[in-house]
């Protein structure tokens, strides 16, 4: 759960700026708009001299001794797993979107998105691995708005809340075991 989303700058005035503000410091490396999936490099939100600022990171964790990355962290058990605990302590960021992707048993693809915005944040994790700076998305158990096409989704955090997510300790043990929003269903 979580494997592909949505990054479209022509959407949503909020992500539009987040990916300029990003272009004005990285010279050179490209995000990807559009549909995004793992390994791709993608815009992040993170704590920087204890301001919110943009980052570019590759999606997923390597994986310990075999191809591949991970590309989720069970926000439940993500304090007990060696791979997550140092980056849910000390490296939370947030994943901008305008909705993620999800398919149901028969394979119809649909877009989650939230409802009265164009911009849908997700709570994630980061750490670095040979000096590159990579993330994985937590999710949680799926809402009533999910739940017939998939049982986990990401964590959703309100645009409100991005920054007390991002520093604050305490507050983020209690959004981790938080429900998320309910979300509007597009098939694809």
């Amino acid at each position: 759960m979580c494997g592909r989303y949505n990054f479209t700058v022509e959407q949503s005035d909020e992500i539009r700026e987040i990916l300029e503000k990003l272009n004005a410091k990285i010279h050179g490396k490209e995000a990807r708009t559009g549909e995004v999936f793992p390994t791709n490099l993608a815009p992040l939100l993170i704590e920087e001299e204890k301001k919110v600022e943009p980052a570019l990171s590759t999606w997923g964790f390597p994986k310990y001794q075999q191809k591949g990355v991970i590309i989720n962290a069970r926000s439940e058990t993500a304090l007990e797993k060696r791979t997550f605990r140092g980056s849910l302590l000390n490296r939370r960021c947030i994943i901008p979107s305008t909705g993620f992707y999800e398919w149901d048993s028969s394979k119809q693809k649909f877009l989650f998105r939230q409802e009265g915005t164009n911009a849908l944040y997700m709570a994630g994790l980061y750490s670095y691995y040979q000096e590159e700076m990579r993330f994985v998305i937590l999710t949680t158990d799926a809402n009533e708005s999910i739940k017939e096409v998939h049982n986990r989704m990401p964590l959703v955090i309100p645009k409100n809340e991005i920054e007390t997510w991002i520093m604050d300790n305490s507050a983020a043990n209690e959004i981790l075991h938080r429900v998320p929003p309910m979300l509007i269903k597009e098939a694809v």
